[in-house]
């Protein structure tokens, strides 16, 4: 770590701020950057925007990949004030940075009551064994479309 990831952790760090001062969200703000510059950044717009979605890395990553016009962050490094939730986790692992500097743990987080380990537990868990509930309906008809997926030429894989 140099100071260069310090300043943009602190910037994380001051979004997380921004978004409870702003009555947004929750208390988490993220940096996306490449090449030393940010390109995008976020803090929690939950509460505000009444979308669940709205983490400060999902915020960011969007914005990013809309600046960048690439639905992947080759060559970025995201910098989160907490440790991502298993949803930012997965958008993160799906828009492939290089490497991400979180500041709070899921720990502190839980702390505040911000518990993701009901989460973590549940991906664990067979589908039928969730809490919420999950029926298979109509896979036939959607395997078709899935098999067409997979046999289109003109496809922009990811």
């Amino acid at each position: 770590m140099d100071k260069r990831d310090s300043y943009f952790m602190q910037r994380a760090i001051d979004l997380a701020e921004k978004g409870i001062d702003s009555n947004s969200g929750g208390p988490f703000g993220a940096v996306v950057v490449k090449n030393n510059e940010i390109i995008a950044e976020g803090f929690n717009k939950v509460t505000s925007t009444n979308d669940p979605t709205a983490h400060a890395e999902i915020v960011a990553i969007k914005e990013a990949c809309k600046k960048l016009g690439s639905f992947q962050l080759d060559g970025c490094i995201i910098y989160t004030s907490c440790e991502p939730c298993p949803m930012c986790l997965g958008a993160i692992y799906w828009a492939r940075p290089k490497k991400v500097f979180y500041a709070c743990n899921r720990e502190d987080a839980a702390i505040i009551d911000f518990d993701d380990q009901l989460i973590y537990d549940e991906i664990e868990k067979n589908i039928e064994d969730r809490q919420i509930d999950f029926s298979n309906l109509m896979r036939k008809n959607a395997i078709k479309v899935f098999e067409k997926w997979k046999n289109k030429t003109d496809k922009t894989e990811y």
